[in-house]
């Protein structure tokens, strides 16, 4: 029975935060400031207190690679098989068709299903994941696409194929050396300015080097940690919204389309290919299904302008996803 109570309570936690705004208590941007607390605060607590509270071995540097391979692919197959397509749909198709939501959703909901110790390979999961999520899925579509993400599309270039030539090349050394380190700096920031991508990197380096956290640092971070699944979901049913016609719901559904087939071949792969324990794999299985990231949203809104779309997103493939992992948590075999 608590393979379904847990889903619908957080399924109850979502349509509340979307009720909140529906009724004007919460803003439409004040999610933003729920995606602070949970991205710099509650969010990396959960992750250190899952190393505290559990084992980790070596061999769940497998699953990291997995989560980096499993969040790039997607965007390569896209970009191959969309050359048709127009640029604005491209770019929502890369960037929403690839990455996964893990601390703001997997994490809670598999907790939940599977106990605090599948925490440990969902991080793992998240360390190959957000180096994608936070900055390499951004700019692997705009370089391949050939946008410019300091401003938003405007409707003649959303409806090319791709985006204007890149200038001549710069003859100059300097000039090219310049361009070069801006780019670098500029990628460089969307991954230092990330507090939970740090913390991954931290947690990282204490596995490899056999280093632990003292048990008080996990006391003390317990509430924050605890509070992280609420808060997350929550800010899920802000950014909940409804389609307004074909013109959403068409992008939508391919995201969506896109989404389940790499999920279920990602799947197979997870069950198949790891080399590590079954319930480890069984954790990688959930994740497969996890909604879109906020980075997602992030970088959608940049690319296209289009906040509403982005929110749209991740709320629906947040609520299928929900559903996805509780069936498949009655399935699979513990």
């Amino acid at each position: 029975m608590e393979k379904i109570i847990d889903p619908v309570v957080f399924l109850c936690i979502i349509l509340l935060g979307y009720a909140f705004k529906r009724i004007g208590w919460c803003k439409t941007d004040d999610y933003r400031i729920m995606q602070k607390i949970v991205f710099n605060l509650l969010l990396p607590a959960a992750v250190v207190n899952s190393f505290i509270s559990n084992e980790h071995d070596m061999s769940l540097l497998w699953v990291a690679l997995f989560g980096f391979l499993a969040a790039l692919v997607p965007i390569l197959v896209i970009y191959a098989c969309t050359g048709r397509t127009p640029l604005g749909n491209r770019a929502y198709y890369m960037l929403n068709g690839s990455g996964f939501n893990i601390g703001c959703f997997a994490l809670p909901v598999v907790q939940a299903l599977m106990g605090p110790s599948a925490a440990v390979a969902l991080v793992m999961f998240d360390i190959g994941n957000s180096v994608m999520m936070s900055a390499g899925m951004n700019a692997v579509t705009t370089q391949l696409l050939r946008i410019d993400d300091t401003h938003p599309l405007s409707p003649e270039e959303q409806a090319k194929p791709l985006g204007p030539k890149p200038p001549r090349k710069i003859l100059d050394k300097d000039a090219r050396r310049l361009q070069r380190r801006a780019n670098l700096r500029r990628i460089a920031r969307n991954f230092y300015s990330s507090a939970a991508f740090m913390t991954y990197m931290l947690m990282l380096v204490l596995m490899v080097t056999h280093l632990s956290i003292p048990p008080v640092v996990g006391h003390i971070l317990q509430p924050l940690s605890n509070a992280n699944a609420f808060c997350a979901m929550f800010m899920v049913g802000m950014l909940m919204d409804l389609p307004n016609g074909m013109k959403e719901i068409k992008p939508l559904a391919t995201v969506i389309a896109w989404r389940w087939a790499f999920a279920f071949i990602l799947s197979a792969a997870a069950w198949f290919l790891l080399p590590v324990d079954p319930w480890v794999r069984k954790a990688v299985i959930f994740v497969c299904f996890a909604p879109v990231g906020v980075f997602s949203t992030l970088f959608t809104d940049r690319v296209l302008g289009n906040a509403k779309l982005a929110g749209l997103c991740l709320a629906s493939t947040g609520v299928l996803g929900l559903i996805a992992m509780t069936v498949a948590n009655i399935v699979i075999p513990a």
